[in-house]
């Protein structure tokens, strides 16, 4: 190595599939450097987890290896190191699995009451996700300045309290809940994920008053969101607090599992895979003895859940459906 170039490790904090921002620590301290990959290390712009290929190499909180002329802003990624975990969705569109976030220590499920609507079956298809990825999830209902009157809605928070997932109120606007979310959070590296509409750009401004992240508003005619966030990026909240905001969705197809593996990843469908009377080849829809369906008529399964799992059953067998 010359004597005028320098090797660093840092972690991604924002980038597209060709340039990326790293943050590393250099002579004159930490740095945010600006980084291409080097030759050919990426070829095709995949990167592979566990030998699956993903259409974007990396994602926020990756860490690199980096090389850089010493003092300067810019530098070429050389390697990637190992990562713990992924957060990730398939992508329709690119007919890829695409890579939210890495090393995450936790999923923040951003929802609303009202404005957009809420969409359990989005934050069913979030929560699998992270459960898949073996990472911690919290779902959070911001907006609780708004009023609504549907006990439909309270009683799907509730169930998933029932089936152990950690359900957070808060309002961006008033402040409600922010401060049980930054304990939550609190050294932490975590990525927030939601439709689009739900606040997530307003709810780390209210974090970290200063950050000035632009928000979006909503479409009045039909009550749903714009996308200001279209790639994830890094927000640090303290030097060990960070928080992975995502780009907004109507769809969120999960990612890694076969449809047969599904109902061993909902939390309250687990103990039963295996024992209907088809054994693990029941479609839970029409069979006689199908411990899943019983589940659903004695109230162990909410009813709605249980057509989650079905409409997500049939995505991952490729026919994709509106939730």
């Amino acid at each position: 190595m010359k004597n005028d170039t320098e090797i660093l490790k840092g972690f991604i904090l924002r980038g597209s599939r060709n340039v990326l921002t790293v943050k590393a620590e250099t002579e004159e301290g930490h740095k945010e450097l600006e980084c291409r990959i080097k030759g050919k290390v990426f070829k095709g712009h995949t990167a592979k987890e566990n030998g699956k290929d993903y259409y974007n190499p990396f994602a926020p909180g990756d860490w690199v290896i980096v090389e850089r002329q010493k003092k300067s802003d810019s530098a070429l990624i050389l390697s990637l190191e190992e990562r713990r975990n992924i957060f990730s969705r398939f992508n329709q569109k690119e007919a890829a699995s695409q890579l939210l976030a890495a090393n995450i220590d936790l999923v923040l499920c951003l929802c609303t009451p009202v404005s957009p609507p809420f969409r359990p079956r989005f934050l069913d298809r979030v929560l699998l996700q992270a459960d898949v990825a073996g990472i911690d999830a919290v779902v959070v209902c911001n907006k609780m300045d708004l009023e609504y009157d549907d006990i439909d809605i309270d009683e799907r928070l509730e169930d998933f309290k029932r089936i152990g997932y950690k359900v957070i109120f808060v309002s961006a606007k008033t402040g409600e809940g922010l401060k049980e979310l930054s304990g939550e959070t609190e050294g932490k590296t975590s990525v927030l994920t939601g439709q689009s509409g739900v606040g997530k750009s307003c709810l780390l401004n209210a974090l970290k008053p200063g950050l000035n992240i632009r928000e979006g508003k909503l479409n009045e005619k039909y009550d749903r969101g714009a996308h200001t966030t279209t790639m994830s990026f890094m927000v640090e909240l303290s030097p060990e607090t960070r928080i992975i905001d995502t780009p907004g969705v109507r769809l969120f197809i999960p990612d890694g599992l076969r449809a047969e593996e599904l109902i061993v990843h909902m939390r309250e469908f687990a103990p039963l895979a295996g024992k209907c009377s088809f054994g693990m080849s029941c479609t839970h829809r029409t069979e006689a003895g199908c411990k899943i369906m019983e589940a659903v008529s004695a109230g162990v399964i909410h009813e709605d859940r249980y057509e989650s799992f079905l409409r997500i059953y049939d995505d991952l067998k490729g026919n994709i459906s509106d939730y």
